[in-house]
């Protein structure tokens, strides 16, 4: 978690993020829109709508195995380096502690979660609107 490049986040508008978390973002997106698709393709062909169903799935089950592995990480760091109750009793806090809870605050201003909570709200009213007009229109 001591991510040197987010140190001197205040330096840069964007964190610099490997490319790691790159591949689970995109991991995450594909799952989010198999997984509204389900609704659409199932009326194509119902082996379509397994598939897209089982890639939803499996991706978001590597996604957010992930990100639970990166929200540990994090949660032990704070632990280990006492911050909460450093902040709470507003003891000192060293030049590492600010280091760390630096590139902690510049992890949670990534854009990708933000970009991700959007396309998730999207998708999931698209799959509403289609699934409405199979499920009810389309049949009457």
């Amino acid at each position: 978690m001591r991510n040197k490049k987010c140190a001197a986040c205040s330096e840069y508008k964007r964190c610099k993020e490997d490319s790691s978390s790159w591949v689970f973002f995109i991991i995450g997106m594909v799952a989010t829109i198999a997984v509204r698709m389900v609704t659409v393709l199932v009326h194509i062909n119902p082996v379509y709508g397994q598939v897209s169903w089982y890639i939803g799935v499996i991706g978001f089950f590597i996604f957010f195995a992930y990100k639970f592995r990166i929200e540990r990480a994090r949660y032990k760091l704070i632990l280990k380096q006492k911050l909460m109750d450093k902040l709470s009793r507003e003891e000192v806090i060293t030049q590492e502690d600010r280091r760390l809870i630096s590139s902690i605050l510049c992890a949670l201003s990534s854009n990708k979660d933000r970009i991700n909570y959007l396309l998730i709200f999207i998708s999931s009213a698209l799959a509403i609107i289609i699934a409405v007009y199979f499920d009810f229109i389309k049949k009457g």
